[in-house]
């Protein structure tokens, strides 16, 4: 147990990310050093990915010109997430009002495939010569997406909607959705956090926010023809099937050891040598206790049974138990803003969302400065916190997943 661990003293060697140039992880270099095999596979998802962008660059292109058009219009942004409660009746999605969001919905997806995060689908159907995202900056950036929930939720939307109403406009759509899924899945069996692959950070095999966790929901679902797929059919289960194992293979190739020890993981790994990497300043390379959580209650709940899951979720407990941080209560400072301060008599139980890959301290980069502070103090003195940089999650584990998921195996021997 890490106990008032925030506070204390360490000697601590600050690192910062602010300056540097904008990475790229899918090098020459690294793709040269694959067997032969590997590399193959690997050029040709590459290969695949920028066809797809230059497809989207043209048609957006096209649209401008009949339309007489010298830039494509944003298209319009709205802060909350496209999001519905999964447990929605069917009939939910078989009204007038969810027929036409549908074909909202439709318009917005992009030629690949997916769709960008934030779209406000309350303004109609897209337009020619608007852009399918509402990104500020580069127009194409986030354009086909898992951040947030996005691409995967439009998906199980249509899905609803096709089971409800049968229209073959939305099973055309929904069925390019999942290919769309099938086709940013990277060799090794992760996916990136935009496709067609945009360089920098999105290119890691991304945990965080929970993208991944998401896929595999998503693709769960359709391998046991759940509710909203009770339409998929032999083929798409199989092929859903064969991506949800990839998927899971590559979990756990990503689980990070320390000292031969399986731990947890980052919320973002490396595509080809699955390592922790950074991603913004604010996320350096770390062991996970937000993202590690909600993946290990993913396990839990709809991974396979198997010895290599079980030793997942059980090396993966034993840590968040080493790691959870105690004596610790949450302030607001006279100036408003958050900090934690030293209180013995706190009954709160917390994790950091990041800790140090060799120690196994809580860290905290920050935002504006990227560098890595070893207290929540320091980083919050020098930079804006707008961001949890503690969670709650692992408890949920260990006081009720956890039993239900004993209950599980109980079941599945």
């Amino acid at each position: 147990m890490l106990r008032r661990l925030l506070l204390l003293p360490l000697a601590f060697v600050t690192v910062s990310f602010a300056d540097e140039k904008p990475f790229k992880m899918l090098t020459d270099e690294l793709l040269a050093q694959l067997p032969e095999s590997q590399r193959a596979e690997w050029n040709a998802c590459l290969t695949k990915s920028r066809t797809a962008a230059a497809d989207e660059h043209r048609v957006l292109a096209e649209e401008c010109q009949k339309a007489g058009m010298t830039a494509p219009s944003p298209a319009p942004g709205n802060r909350k997430e496209f999001e519905f409660d999964s447990d929605t009746p069917a009939e939910w999605f078989a009204s007038a009002e969810n027929q036409k969001l549908a074909e909202t919905v439709i318009s917005y997806q992009t030629p690949t495939g997916g769709w960008s995060k934030a779209v406000d689908y309350t303004q109609g159907p897209r337009r020619p010569g608007t852009h399918w995202t509402a990104q500020k900056g580069d127009a194409w950036h986030y354009c086909g997406t898992f951040d947030n929930r996005t691409t995967t939720e439009q998906i199980k939307f249509l899905a609803g909607v096709f089971t409800a109403t049968k229209r073959e406009d939305v099973k055309a759509a929904l069925t390019k959705g999942l290919d769309y899924v099938f086709a940013a899945q990277y060799p090794n069996g992760g996916w990136p956090q935009n496709y067609p692959i945009e360089a920098g950070y999105h290119e890691a095999i991304t945990l965080n926010d929970d993208a991944m966790v998401h896929v595999l929901e998503l693709l769960l679902a359709v391998t046991k023809g759940e509710k909203l797929f009770a339409f998929a059919d032999e083929s798409l289960k199989q092929r859903a099937q064969a991506a949800f194992d990839k998927g899971m293979a590559n979990i756990a190739a990503m689980q990070v050891k320390i000292d031969g020890v399986p731990t947890v993981w980052c919320a973002q790994h490396h595509p080809l040598t699955l390592e922790p990497v950074k991603a913004r300043a604010k996320e350096p390379p770390s062991l996970s206790g937000g993202e590690s959580a909600n993946l290990v209650k993913f396990l839990m709940r709809g991974g396979p049974t198997t010895p290599e899951v079980v030793a997942m979720i059980e090396s993966a407990m034993k840590w968040f138990e080493a790691h959870k941080l105690t004596g610790l209560r949450k302030i607001k400072t006279p100036e408003g803003k958050t900090d934690y301060i030293d209180d013995p008599s706190s009954t709160e139980v917390i994790w950091a969302r990041f800790y140090d890959l060799k120690t196994g301290r809580p860290i905290f980069a920050g935002a504006d400065d990227g560098i890595v502070y070893p207290t929540f103090h320091e980083m919050a003195a020098k930079n804006k916190v707008a961001y949890d940089f503690f969670s709650t999650r692992p408890k949920e584990l260990i006081e009720k997943e956890s039993a239900r998921w004993r209950k599980r195996l109980e079941k599945a021997k």
